[in-house]
């Protein structure tokens, strides 16, 4: 099963289910991520800086396509409302913006 590490989570490490979003993944294992709209794709709250394996992600949705050619979303970066891996593993980080106040990041 593919695997999501969130690295300056303290290398967090989730499991992925075929057809599973990023953020299900990350709410099936209780660990607490921003995402402003319920996880619909309408803001860039729950976004994810992809370090590794961005190969490894299904295409862009209609709202990422949307978010990059407003600047609002970098081409290192997915909504993890959005995001499903297709094959292997993906790396990545909360970016500083959107991170929890109650949860303690590593560097």
């Amino acid at each position: 099963m593919p695997k999501f590490t969130v690295q300056n989570l303290a290398n967090c490490k989730v499991a992925v289910e075929q057809g599973q979003t990023l953020l299900k993944a990350l709410q099936a294992g209780d660990i607490d991520w921003m995402h402003a709209c319920g996880g619909k794709g309408r803001c860039t709250s729950c976004r994810v800086i992809v370090l590794q394996g961005m190969q490894n992600t299904g295409p862009l949705t209609a709202s990422e396509i949307k978010y990059r050619n407003n600047g609002r979303l970098r081409a290192n970066e997915r909504l993890t409302c959005q995001c499903i891996l297709e094959t292997g593993d993906i790396v990545g980080e909360v970016p500083e913006q959107t991170k929890l106040p109650h949860l303690t990041y590593t560097n």
